[in-house]
């Protein structure tokens, strides 16, 4: 069963165009990771932002946050000072 690991960020007003840039061109190590199937950042309206990855089961997603890459993804906080707040996650099996 698919699973869907989907974080919510909240932009400050005016850097929402840093922010998208900061995902546009960072390292995220996901495509050398067993089970990873895609990633998507979704802009919604006032500044609100989804990232979307989806996974092959629960189990992978949960390996690659134990792991290497995981760490090294998220490593230096690019976005710090993006934020109003830190993101809040949403995890999802997949059931249709």
């Amino acid at each position: 069963m698919s699973y869907i690991a989907m974080n919510r960020f909240e932009v400050v007003s005016g850097k929402e165009e840093a922010f998208e840039d900061v995902w546009r061109n960072r390292q995220s190590y996901l495509d050398e990771v067993p089970g990873f199937i895609e990633f998507h950042l979704l802009r919604g309206e006032d500044g609100i932002y989804l990232s979307h990855a989806l996974w092959v089961d629960e189990a992978s997603f949960k390996a690659w946050t134990e792991s290497e890459s995981f760490r090294a993804a998220h490593a230096g906080g690019a976005s710090r000072g993006m934020l109003k707040g830190p993101p809040q996650l949403s995890l999802y099996h997949v059931v249709i």
